[in-house]
Formats: C-alpha cells, structure tokens, sequence
C-alpha cells in the first residue's frame, strides 16, 4: 500500500511541473524577430475618425495586416491637440504590439512650450506620406497670382485675413513661415482660426478670409468647381494632383516649404530586431501601388523614409519648428 507521504507528494510535483511549464511558455517571453508577431497589433492614432492621420493609418493598417499575418487594431485617441494619443504611444510597452501614425505636430508641442514630447521619445519605423500646404484665394479675387496677393499685403497691412487652421498647427505654420520668408510680420495678416483645412477653404470661398494656406487636396473639390483659385504650392516641385500651380521658388524666390507629414513609430525602447521587421513590411506597404494609388487620389504625396532617415528628418522639422517661434515671438516683443 502506498505511503500518505507519496500520496500527498505526487499532486505537489504535478503542480510543480506545471507551473514550471507556464512560466516557459513562449508567451511568457520577450517578443522575438523569429516569432513576432504572433498576436494582434494595435495601431494608435493620436486624431479623430475620418481625419488625414486616420485615413493614412486606416489604409496602411488594411496592407500592413497581410504583410504581417496578424490582425491590425486602430484606435483613435483624439484630443488635446493630438497629445495624449502621442503620449500613449511613447509609454507603451516596447513588445512590438502597440505602435502608432504620428503627423507632424509632434514638432510644434515643445516649440511652444505645449509639452516636452519629441521625436525622441519614440522609435521611428518609417515616414509614409507629406501633404503640403498651399495658397488658395476665392475664384472671384482681384488677386490672380501670388505675387499680387503678396503686393496686397503690403500695401492693405491688417486688412487681409488668412485661415486654415486654429493658431499655432500645421497651416497657421505654414502661413507664418511665408510671411517670415517675405520679411514681412505675420500680424500684418489677420488669422481666422478654423477646425482644419477644408473648413478654411469654405471660408475662403463664401468670402470671408482672403486666402489659405491649407493643402489643395482639402480644396480639391471647390478648386473643380471654379469656386477656389490656387496661386502656389509650398513643396519643392509641383504637386502632380495640380501640375500648373507654381511652387513658391518658382513664383517668389523663397525657399520656404511646408507640409502636413505622417510616419509610423513604436515606443521608445523598442527592440531593434522588432523595430527591422516592422519596417521592412512598412516600408513594402508604403511603396506599393495599393497604398499609392488611394492617397495620390486624395492629394497626398508618397514619402517614404526609413528608420535612419526619418529620426533625421524629425530632427530638422523640430529644428525648424522651433526656428519658426523663436522668430514669431521676437516680433511679438518689437
């Protein structure tokens, strides 16, 4: 007969080799190259549903699932400028399975002393896309060219208004960095705030505000109806979308160029060999005609940059975003 020792002592090493088991499962461990991923990815987006950033993202997202294998969650966390959905991306667990699609704002909020965060709080896994900013006036306008839209600045001072966006983000950006590039003091120039782009194309076209400096694409449809006219782009080349709107280098001698972007990073920390295979199949999906073709529909320009090159090209925005206040708030002391 067996002893109450053996009897009591044979579950105990059961639940002792089970536990053991758990404890080296492959889930247990940290996420590797080989394995990864091997679970869902959740994708935040630091905007609302139907937004610039929310399209991009939706589109990627949609290929990015095939190339991975794995389903693909994309979570808006809107609000505040598009800080806290940033903020959630940057504390993330660095595993690989909670990344996000970032737009250029992420250059302005330390620039205006909004928050610390920086590119630097993440690790970059590809630049996607830019959509750049151009000048747009109502098709009635007495300004035909950007060049007698700048002479009417100079000569009507305070008279003009300008709109596009609500002050200190992307389009006000670009109008600011005009009027810099022209030596001339932004306040000259009243700034409408609207709730983005399209909304200050309208206004533009019920002729309330002198021009934009929103993108063409958001007016792309006014532009078709001969209800907006587009003086200039703010990209290095003419945009294909409309190939007969002059760049500003082009018209004005100015360097000055603008555009909304957006890119995939991941959490600070993220493992290199996580970081590798996540931009491998970002940099496939980005630079493939399924991804192409929908947003050039849209407007917006294919832009791909890889991990090395995109941390260098946030470090120039960031740069340059904090030129651009400095400056703003040396004429604001004059």
């Amino acid at each position: 007969m067996r002893s109450p020792e053996k009897r009591y002592l044979r579950p105990a090493a059961c639940i002792a080799g089970a536990v053991l088991a758990m404890l080296t499962l492959p889930f247990a461990a940290p996420a590797r190259a080989d394995t990864y991923p091997s679970r869902p990815i959740t994708v935040i987006v630091p905007y609302p549903a139907g937004g610039g950033t929310d399209i991009v993202a939706r589109t990627l997202t949609g290929l990015l699932e095939k190339e991975l294998g794995v389903p693909i969650n994309v979570i808006n966390k809107a609000g505040g400028g598009g800080i806290p959905g940033q903020t959630a991306i940057a504390h993330a667990k660095p595993d690989g399975y909670t990344i996000g699609v970032i737009a250029s704002d992420i250059s302005v909020y330390k620039a205006q002393g909004l928050a610390d965060l920086t590119y630097k709080d993440m690790t970059p896994i590809g630049q996607t896309n830019e959509l750049a900013s151009g000048v747009s006036v109502i098709e009635g306008s007495p300004y035909k060219t950007i060049q007698e839209l700048v002479a009417g600045i100079k000569a009507h001072p305070g008279q003009l208004k300008a709109t596009g966006a609500s002050p200190g983000v992307n389009w006000h950006i670009a109008f600011s960095g005009l009027m810099l590039g022209l030596g001339l003091d932004p306040s000259t120039v009243t700034w409408v705030p609207t709730q983005g782009g399209t909304a200050g194309h309208l206004d533009v076209a019920a002729g309330n505000s002198t021009f934009s400096t929103a993108s063409l694409a958001e007016g792309r449809a006014l532009i078709e109806a001969k209800k907006l006219r587009p003086l200039a782009v703010m990209a290095k080349e003419r945009l294909q979308l409309f190939p007969d709107v002059p760049t500003l280098k082009e018209s004005l001698g100015i360097d000055w160029t603008f555009a909304l972007w957006h890119g995939v990073v991941g959490p600070k920390g993220l493992p290199d060999e996580l970081m590798n295979r996540l931009s491998a199949a970002v940099e496939k999906v980005a630079t493939s005609e399924a991804f192409r073709k929908p947003l050039e529909e849209r407007g917006f320009s294919l832009v791909y940059r890889d991990p090395a090159a995109f941390r260098a090209f946030m470090a120039s925005d960031l740069a340059e975003m904090e030129r651009i206040f400095v400056e703003l708030d040396k004429m604001k002391q004059q």
